[in-house]
């Protein structure tokens, strides 16, 4: 029952699905042990979109199409909520002249010419990839490397939330709690077995451990940078994280098919 409780805030947290009250009651607003069901929010958010690329590109509709399709409808069920964390990202870290700096650019709700360009090329990365994929094997296999790349990111999410400390003392990431240890480990682990068998079965393991490592790389090389530059994570650094692990586990999929 704890489970579903935690699935039931994660959806809420990360998705702008409705959610019954009753999972809330006498809830403290934190999510350290929520944390542990974000893949499987992630995957059910992907579930819809999932279904896009499966229904119409069985059809002869343009692959490009469909995959945009799909996107549009993942960042609208999601409030654009990670693309919006990677927009501050961008402009806050590469703006930024010093670490106090880059995060008052990333607290102003203003979005600059870094975060256009990194929206840009996340969303038309993703749906470049997801083309790829409508257009070279079974519009199911495009579906489950959606559904697989919205649950990997996520773990990794909490991953990067975890090796960090905040970077803001009264910051969002402050409020909602760190990750316990144990919620990180059920994050990673059941990640890895949806992605076991969503992207091992129809693709085969050279794939599967490619994609799974180079999203992790990216994960880590983030992690290491954001360290450096604003010496902590913040909000926008946990979403930023989702779009750049989905984006290189997307990429590294259709390069090795």
């Amino acid at each position: 029952m704890e489970f579903w409780t935690d699935l039931a805030r994660s959806l809420a947290f990360l998705s702008r699905l409705p959610v019954p009250a009753r999972f809330f009651e006498g809830h403290d607003g934190t999510v350290s042990r929520a944390c542990r069901a974000f893949p499987l929010a992630g995957a059910l958010v992907a579930v819809v979109p999932a279904l896009v690329l499966l229904v119409l590109g069985s059809h002869t509709i343009a692959p490009l199409m469909v995959a945009l399709l799909s996107v549009c409808l993942m960042a609208g069920l999601t409030g654009g909520l990670h693309e919006d964390g990677l927009a501050d990202c961008a402009d806050g870290l590469g703006g930024g002249r010093d670490r106090e700096h880059a995060l008052a650019i990333m607290k102003d709700s203003r979005t600059g010419s870094y975060g256009v360009l990194a929206l840009i090329l996340s969303v038309g990365l993703r749906a470049a990839c997801l083309a790829a994929l409508l257009s070279t094997g079974p519009a199911a296999h495009a579906a489950l490397s959606l559904v697989t790349a919205a649950a990997v990111s996520r773990a990794l999410m909490v991953w990067h939330w975890s090796a960090l400390a905040p970077a803001r003392a009264n910051g969002t990431a402050v409020a909602v709690g760190q990750p316990q240890p144990q919620a990180r480990l059920f994050a990673l682990g059941s990640a890895a077995i949806l992605a076991l068998f969503c992207l091992g079965l129809p693709f085969g393991p050279a794939p599967l451990l490619l994609s799974l490592t180079v999203a992790a790389l990216s994960a880590h090389l983030f992690t290491r940078y954001v360290a450096q530059k604003i010496g902590g994570h913040t909000g926008d650094t946990i979403g930023a994280t989702q779009q750049i692990t989905e984006t290189a586990l997307l990429c590294t999929l259709v390069i090795t098919l």
